[in-house]
């Protein structure tokens, strides 16, 4: 009999009967040398036993000894327990504890008889070691239960709701996710198949699950859960650890549960390992080194066996690495930064099986992107929460407040969407207590007012008593007066809730309620500003935690004592703990923040302007990490509204401010500007729109709202989730249009029922559309009870959903209480036939329907009758339109009815319904059954009905009969049935009468029968049949019974030759077709004779009606051409002849060009061999001018010279042909064309030094423009109003050393200085210096511009260099001037040889140089001491460019200009040149853009200024550190000084309105001032008006630059008052400003005093109305460049542009890219263009209106440019 066990004690066998599941499968994981060895543990019976059992199976041993000891004695159990914690591995280490709990020491086993076991072998040290080690473990576990739960005690003291798991709502979201998901919607061919999936992303409330359950299954796995600030992340960590901590909960009691704070890793500074982590940071243990050893042992071994909670990683200052490639375990004893640390878990780099759980905000889940196996986000409280936490807060004693305060609360919005966070609602409650209060002590004041005017004596001791009368104790209000306040009474914005709140929380330190900000005391103010300079220097820095130093001793009393700041305990690196504070939340802090930003002089306007941001819903990978929540922005616009101004104004006295109620004002004006230019942008996604509607309403100024609407009469909001309270945003800016009509689109947005119960309170909505998968029939049924809300609704869409029969019908309902709906749109959705009956229900309740869109609704043709049927009995519908199914439409007006079925494959009975259908149905115009491929029967039976139809225009059958029998029983309706009196036929295709019909002529007669006496016939059309000669003759032998025919087309037949005479004698009869098209293409791929041209053309010249011919394929030979130039002059009804693709060669066109002479009607002639080839004949005129094109053909002598004989003649006004040697000289003698075009012409390299010839031996040659490459471009310029200029542009020729040598022959000899420009001509370094010395001799000189890919780095420098070699010899033999420049991308070399004293100038320009290779140069610049200019801009230029600069410029005496800019700023450079400059007198024009200016630079640019013509110092306040921004304005002051100043660029200083004030000071002075740029100033319209004004005097001002800056209407109203004063202003640029309608009226008056103007840019500026600035254009002579793209211009613009381009005469470039012209104002810019010589280039790149022409458009003239370069 066993021995009695110590009840005190666990039951040893009791233990192994629990454990034996778990031990059955860690023994048969186990070798079988263990098993043998724990089976030697049994007697010998049994073991026989065992051995016969493993026999059948591996697991019967185990199983069998497992039972053995379950029931043997407990010494036995507890040795077999011993043992098996020995010999077995990988026991979980709660399993391993227990058992050796309750098997005990093994030392202390009793000895047992050798029968009853085998005593197993000794335990090895190892083995010794576990139980101490264990120990230390279960001593660690004791000590982290005692610290959660003593910081679950701690929280919890305060907390006014008990926090369970299982009440908590949690919403599973998809993991790698990058932003919210747009809307998936399934194809039509899922229609009806299947249920769209529920996005989880959007929180539906069947995705939706508790905390606890979403727990459940984490184990070994990462698990990130992430919610609000406020949401109670932190807090329901720590109530997990707690219920850990007592054996509850979804973590194992048995796993070690670690919870740290990212608040809390930020102080760890230094690496460390992971034991330092946990056993120093976390909790230090007991025992020394050997526990530490003893815990890391037992963590190791077991990694699964614990839990790491890393809480608010929103918090964390540093960022995780996530391990894209194999991850590799991390080196444990290796110190590691705590980010490292925390990745390695994430990434089971360390620790690999643990549990992970992660909380952070919805935004910072992008970085836990790929690591995470489960995200779920805390659901928002709903209403029931909300309710229930205010009426614990309230409490037993305060239950009537509460209720007050909850009915409140539910019907603010602003107060509702803040309590569902936990956070926020504590902080509401605390505002609705002070509220109520505050309003009870007011009703108790004016009571006792009462009582004092009408009792006396009955005030004494009641006085001051919350107790108040009897009355109010037996009301159950426990002695409160009862005022109820009204919704007016709370605060309308969120702004206001928080200065409320604030109120409330100060209040609390009084002890008495009192009004928000209006009483507070000067210690309060004191304390609010201290705390508000506070909450902003966090904003800063980033910074949510400060400690007790931060913060004034009183002010953190203050705090603390008024709960503004909870305390918080942080543990130092070195294990100090340390106090912190922090605001109650992050939105508060903000708030405050956002009371410096407004109340502050030390918070600057461009501060303000930088935390002035707009922020996106959608979240993504490359966002800024932020610990806040983005509302300060918001506060700020709160702030600015009037209602908050006294509060501003008092706290800003308290922050010592001086004039404090302007400066307030101003700060708020400075928001509501900012406000004015987001509401009139066009640029925002719909995550910034609906955030600048928060931003309007929190301003609660309609002005801007009603801005904001006009800008946006349609918003679009797509892959939103949208709350109520976003709903009331946009109602209070759509309200503010008053009656305007306005839209709203709502797309993949996940929106709320209760969103709909708010979108009513939108008036004025004409239009509302929601397109989602997302919106069902209950969505459907709740809008359906608001739509009769919105009274002026027009238009409803309800697209692209899944909106089925019972959500028509519930949309139907309410929609037929919508009397004004005209547009209905339920396309792509699911309702089949039943939805469609039920929307059709309606047709006749809504009188003012114009459409209804059905389409793709997986419907079938009973869904079609539906609504032809509802055609009978509602007579106001005009169209019924189906297509298959893909779209169904019907259309209402009391005109004309038509129905379309298409596509639609009817069967007989199908038609017969159908049939029955239309016959009910009064009147039809137009029934189109096209598409069907009917078989005969079918066809029949509508034929069969079709006298019952009461058809009264046509019956469209396109691509419905499919047999040549059908078509016989067509025709056969035009003898029997009267009412049809025309028949289009033709077979799979939409064309006129029997085309296409394969017909034989054995058909004809079948056709002519059926045809019967239809002697009406006026058109047949029998093209693409296989008729012949023979079919042709009985068409015209029956061609007299058809006495009215006016129109016959057998095209495509098969006619030959004897068909198109006998056909040409037929149509040449006087009797026959009059005042008709004949286009007479019967000649067609067909070899004509002399004698079949002349017998077909002179019969046809008998026609006297509109003719167009075509031998077009044809081979015509000489004498065939010969007898058409004899006969063309005779064909006076001609009006056009093909001859495509039939003259092949240079003979056959001058034969034909030669009836330029002989045919006074010929208005233009383009031919082409082998191509398209025409001859456009008109009316006999005298001003007609002929317009002459000859391409592709090879001119040689002969040819060139008949050519010049037959274009003797007066009319010529536009040439193209291939070029000869001094053929364009002496064409231009009897011509004034100004351009001609040899394009195209296969010209070759000798042609091209042929044309170039020409600028010397034709003085009115003023330009050539040559490519020989794919481009195939030449053009010939002529001079037209004198002048002297010579160019020559060579591209892509791929020029050899012998044709640079020709043209270094050609141009010494032309009369003026001529501009060679030569492109990527694969010329070599060694022909260019070849080139340079045949230049040498010219006296005249001339100007090169060479670029190539190779001119860059090093081999830029030597040619540099060895051009400067020659030009020496230059200087010194011919005293001429030689200008280089070399250039990367646009890589030059500029000779210029004229005249003047001898001095250099030289460039390298963006050619990656860098110092080392300047330094190859300085020997020769030495020897230059003439070099005037030298420019070295966009290069590499370190500390030995600057030395090479430094050394060189005392070799150059007469260095007027410097210009070495860049790109990448450097400090070095700057100061090394300024201390340079102090010594090179000679340096008047100056460019430093880019630069970083130290105090060093700026010191030493201030003493050398004075002196300077010219200075650039573009982009240097960007590219400066902000340490270093005083340097900028000290250079600003220094200007003063530069009365000799003639151009200025400081581009990109950002200089704002202080800058420009500075400015305008000093533009009176610079009386020289010839250019002055200042774009990218962020100068207001106001600066931009003052700036004008100072400009006044600058009257020799020829440049001015302005773009990107805030220059509106008073700027351009400046600009025409100022302008006439500015006679000699050359160039205006005020691009991508916001100039409006009247700012455009303006600037058009500015311009027209401008009578010097040569460029002008107005790209992005504002208004789309910018037609009073192109007619503005025609008072410019001198223009040469426009720019107006991006502008949204329209073609009222274009037509204007075409109307004044004739006027421009040196117009070159007009730039419309990005507008919105179609083909209208396309088509009259290039019918303008034939008036433009000069004009080089019209951009028209993203004009949508043009896609479909930008082709033929460009092909037409290829000056209209299409592409994006």
């Amino acid at each position: 009999m066993d021995e009695e066990v110590d009840p005190n004690e666990e039951n040893v066998n009791s233990v192994l009967a629990q454990e034996s599941s778990e031990l059955f499968h860690i023994l048969s994981r186990q070798s079988p040398t263990t098993i043998m060895e724990l089976c030697q543990m049994m007697p010998s019976e049994a073991r026989w036993e065992n051995q016969l059992s493993a026999a059948s199976s591996s697991t019967d041993p185990i199983k069998a000894m497992l039972d053995y000891f379950r029931v043997a004695r407990p010494e036995k159990c507890r040795i077999f327990l011993q043992s098996v914690c020995f010999l077995c591995e990988n026991i979980p280490m709660h399993l391993e504890s227990r058992l050796i709990s309750v098997a005990g020491d093994p030392s202390s086993v009793d000895d047992l008889s050798p029968e009853d076991h085998n005593p197993p072998s000794p335990p090895s040290e190892e083995q010794l070691m576990k139980r101490p080690r264990i120990d230390h473990w279960d001593e660690y576990f004791t000590s982290v239960r005692g610290l959660l739960q003593w910081r679950w005690k701690r929280l919890t003291e305060r907390l006014v709701k008990d926090v369970q798991l299982e009440n908590v709502w949690v919403s599973l979201r998809n993991t790698n996710r990058v932003r919210d998901r747009p809307d998936q919607t399934p194809g039509s061919a899922d229609r009806g198949s299947r249920t769209p999936e529920s996005d989880g992303d959007y929180m539906f409330l069947e995705s939706r699950l508790t905390l606890e359950t979403f727990l459940q299954g984490c184990e070994g796995k990462v698990t990130v859960l992430i919610g609000k600030a406020g949401s109670g992340k932190s807090l329901l960590m720590s109530c997990l650890g707690q219920q850990w901590a007592n054996g509850l909960g979804p973590i194992p009691s048995s796993y070690l549960f670690v919870l740290l704070e990212f608040r809390q890793l930020n102080l760890l500074s230094r690496p460390l390992t992971l034991a330092e982590l946990l056993l120093q940071h976390y909790l230090p243990p007991n025992g020394g080194d050997d526990a530490k050893r003893a815990i890391m042992d037992c963590l190791l071994s077991n990694p699964e066996q614990s839990c790491w909670v890393l809480d608010g990683y929103d918090e964390f200052h540093g960022k995780l690495n996530r391990q894209e490639m194999q991850r590799e375990p991390l080196d444990l004893e290796k110190p590691l930064p705590v980010a490292d640390l925390v990745s390695g878990l994430l990434n089971r780099q360390l620790l690999k099986g643990s549990t992970v759980l992660v909380t952070c905000r919805v935004r910072d889940v992008m970085d836990l992107d790929g690591v995470s196996d489960k995200v779920g986000q805390l659901l928002e409280w709903g209403h029931h929460e909300i309710k229930e936490y205010v009426d614990k807060f309230f409490g037993v004693k305060d239950r009537a407040l509460g209720v007050q305060a909850a009915d409140l609360l539910l019907s603010s919005r602003h107060l509702l969407a803040m309590s569902s966070l936990p956070a926020l609602c504590n902080i509401c409650c605390i505002c609705l207590e002070h509220v109520l209060l505050e309003n009870t002590q007011i009703s108790g004041e004016r009571n006792g007012e009462e009582d004092r005017r009408g009792e006396p004596h009955a005030h004494s001791e009641q006085s001051g008593k919350r107790d108040g009368s009897e009355e109010r104790v037996k009301s159950g209000t426990n002695g409160r007066a009862q005022l109820r306040p009204t919704l007016a009474q709370i605060p309308s914005t969120l702004t206001q809730v928080y200065l409320t709140v604030l109120g409330a929380f100060l209040d609390r330190d009084r002890g008495f309620p009192q009004s928000a900000m209006n009483t507070q005391t000067t210690l309060s103010q004191y304390q609010l500003c201290t705390l508000s300079r506070l909450a902003w220097r966090g904003i800063e820095e980033s910074k949510i935690l400060f400690e007790e130093g931060d913060i004034p001793q009183d002010v953190l009393e203050f705090s603390v004592r008024t709960e503004l700041m909870s305390q918080v305990e942080l543990k130092r690196q070195d294990g100090t703990l340390v106090n912190a504070y922090c605001f109650i939340h992050l939105t508060v802090q903000e708030f405050l923040a956002a009371l410096r930003l407004m109340t502050s002089a030390d918070v600057s306007d461009a501060q303000l302007k930088k935390r002035f941001s707009l922020k996106t819903r959608w979240t993504t990978k490359s966002d800024h990490k932020t610990v806040f929540t983005d509302s300060l922005y918001l506060h700020v616009c709160g702030l600015a509204s009037p209602q908050c101004t006294p509060a501003l104004v008092q706290l800003a006295r308290a922050s010592g401010g001086t004039r404090v109620q302007s400066w307030v004002l101003k700060r708020q004006e400075l928001v509501r500007k900012m406000l004015k230019a987001l509401c009139q942008s066009n640029s925002l996604t719909g995550p910034k729109v609906l955030e600048l509607c928060h931003c309007v309403q929190e301003s609660q100024d309609h002005q801007l709202a009603k801005q904001f609407v006009e800008a946006r009469p349609i918003l679009e909001l797509r892959n939103i989730r949208l709350l109520p309270n976003d709903i009331e945003a946009l109602a209070f800016v759509v309200n503010a249009g008053g009656d305007n009509d306005i839209g709203l689109g709502f797309g993949a947005c996940s929106m709320e029922l209760e969103c709909l119960d708010v979108l009513p309170r939108c008036q004025s909505i004409h239009y509302l559309s929601f397109r989602s998968r997302k919106y069902g029939d209950k969505f459907a049924e709740k809008l359906a009870s608001v739509l009769p809300e919105f009274t002026a609704l027009k238009k409803l869409e309800f697209c692209s959903s899944s909106l089925t029969a019972v959500g028509a019908a519930s949309l139907a309902s309410g929609l037929q209480k919508c009397p004004d709906i005209t547009e209905i749109n339920l396309n792509d959705n699911n309702l089949k036939d039943n939805g469609i009956g039920h929307i059709a229900e309606i047709f006749t309740k809504l009188q003012k329907l114009v459409s209804v869109m059905l389409g793709r609704n997986n419907t079938s043709l009973k869904a079609v009758d539906c609504l032809v049927e509802k055609m009978a009995s509602c007579l106001n519908i005009q169209h019924v339109y189906a297509d298959g199914t893909k779209e169904v439409r019907v259309t209402f007006s009391p005109d004309t009815d038509e129905i379309s079925l298409l596509n639609q494959d009817w069967s007989k009975p199908e038609m017969q319904n159908l049939a029955r259908t239309l016959a009910g149905c009064p009147s039809l115009a137009v029934l189109d059954l096209s598409g069907g491929q009917w078989d005969v029967q079918t066809l029949k039976t509508l034929i069969q009905f079709l006298p019952e139809l009461h058809i009264t225009e046509k019956i469209i059958l396109n691509d419905s009969c499919s047999s040549v029998e059908s078509l016989v029983i067509l025709t056969s309706l035009l003898s029997r049935c009267p009412p049809v009196v025309e028949l289009h036929i033709r077979y799979k295709h939409t064309c006129n009468i029997l085309r296409c019909c394969n017909l034989l002529p054995a058909d004809l007669e079948r056709v002519w029968k059926s045809l019967g006496t239809s002697s009406g016939l006026t058109a047949l059309d029998l093209s693409s049949n296989s008729l012949g000669n023979k079919g042709l003759r009985k068409l015209l032998d029956v061609l007299p019974r058809l006495s009215n025919i006016q129109e016959i087309n057998v095209s495509n037949n098969g006619i030959g030759m004897e068909g198109v005479v006998m056909l040409a004698d037929a149509l040449s009869s006087p009797d026959s077709l009059t005042e008709i098209l004949i286009r007479y293409s019967l000649m067609r791929n067909s070899s004509l004779l002399p004698s079949n041209v002349t017998t077909v053309c002179t019969k046809l010249a008998q026609c006297g009606s509109y003719l167009e011919l075509e031998f077009s394929h044809c081979s015509l030979t000489d004498r065939a051409i010969k007898n058409l130039q004899k006969v063309l002059p005779k064909m006076t009804s001609l009006q056009k002849l093909n001859v495509s693709h039939s003259i092949t060669s240079t003979a056959d066109a001058l034969m034909l060009v030669s009836c330029l002479n002989d045919s006074q009607r010929i208005t233009s002639l383009e031919l082409r061999p082998q191509s398209d080839s025409f001859i456009s004949f008109g009316a006999v005129k005298a001003e007609v001018k002929v317009s002459c094109r000859l391409t592709g053909f090879c001119l040689n002598g002969d040819n060139l010279k008949r050519l010049l004989e037959i274009l003797q003649g007066p009319r010529l006004s536009h040439l193209e042909y291939e070029p000869h040697k001094h053929s364009c000289t002496e064409s231009h003698k009897h011509h004034q064309t100004p351009i001609y075009s040899l394009s195209h012409n296969r010209l070759t390299q000798q042609g091209l030094l042929d044309v170039a010839s020409t600028l010397c031996t034709c003085t009115d040659v003023s330009s050539v423009e040559v490519s020989v490459g794919e481009e195939e471009r030449c053009l010939i310029w002529f001079r037209q109003n004198g002048g002297c200029e010579k160019s020559l542009s060579v591209r892509e020729s791929n020029l050899k050393r012998d044709h640079l040598v020709r043209l270094a022959e050609i141009v010494p000899n032309c009369p003026c200085v001529p501009k060679l420009e030569f492109k990527n001509n694969q010329l070599q370094s060694e022909w260019i210096e070849d080139f340079v010395k045949l230049l040498e001799g010219s006296e005249r000189g001339c100007i090169v511009s060479i670029e190539e890919s190779w001119i860059r780095s090093e081999a830029a420098v030597c040619l540099l260099c060895r051009c400067l070699d020659l030009s020496t010899v230059f200087i010194n033999v011919t005293r001429t001037e030689t200008y280089f420049v070399v250039k990367n991308k646009v890589q030059t070399l500029h000779l210029y040889g004229i005249l003047t004293s001898s001095h250099l100038t030289s460039s390298l320009v963006d050619c990656a140089v860098d110092g080392d290779q300047l330094s190859l140069i300085e020997s020769i610049i030495q020897r230059c001491p003439s070099l005037t200019e030298l420019d070295v801009s966009n290069n590499i230029l370190d500390i030995v460019g600057a030395k090479f600069f430094c050394s060189s410029l005392p070799w150059l005496p007469n260095l007027t200009t410097l210009s070495i800019a860049s790109k990448e700023g450097g400090l070095t450079l700057p100061e090394k040149l300024s201390q340079a400059f102090l010594q090179s007198t000679s340096i008047q024009h100056l460019n430093l853009s880019g630069h970083v200016i130290s105090n060093t630079a700026a010191e030493n640019m201030t003493r050398f200024l004075p002196r300077l013509q010219s200075l650039k110092l573009n982009k240097i306040a960007t590219a400066m550190e902000q340490s270093q921004a005083n340097s900028v304005l000290n250079l600003l002051a220094a200007m003063d000084g530069l009365t000799q100043i003639q151009a200025i660029e400081l581009d990109s200083w950002r200089m704002a309105d202080a800058g420009i004030e500075q400015l305008t000071r000093l533009l009176p002075v610079w009386k020289d001032l010839r250019k002055i740029s200042l774009s990218e100033n962020l100068v207001s319209d106001q600066s931009g008006e003052t700036l004008l004004e100072a400009l006044r005097a600058c009257s020799h001002l020829e440049e001015l630059h302005l773009s990107s800056n805030s220059l509106g209407d008073l700027t351009a109203a400046k600009m025409a008052v100022v302008f006439p004063s500015l006679t000699h202003l050359t160039v205006l640029d005020v691009s991508e400003n916001r100039i409006g309608c009247e700012g455009s009226a303006s600037l058009s008056k500015a311009i027209m005093s401008l009578k010097n103007l040569s460029k002008i840019n107005l790209t992005a500026v504002g208004t789309s109305e910018l037609c009073p600035v192109a007619a503005s254009l025609a008072h410019c002579p001198l223009i040469q460049d426009v720019g107006l793209g991006w502008n949204n211009c329209g073609d009222d613009v274009a037509l204007e542009l075409a109307r004044v381009l004739p006027l421009c005469h040196k117009l070159t470039r007009i730039d419309l890219e990005s507008n919105n012209v179609s083909v209208c104002g396309a088509e009259a810019l290039l019918k303008a263009l034939q008036y433009c010589p000069a004009l080089h280039l019209i951009r028209l790149w993203r004009n949508k209106g043009l896609q479909n022409e930008a082709q033929r458009l460009s092909q037409t003239d290829r000056r209209l440019n299409f592409s994006s370069t």
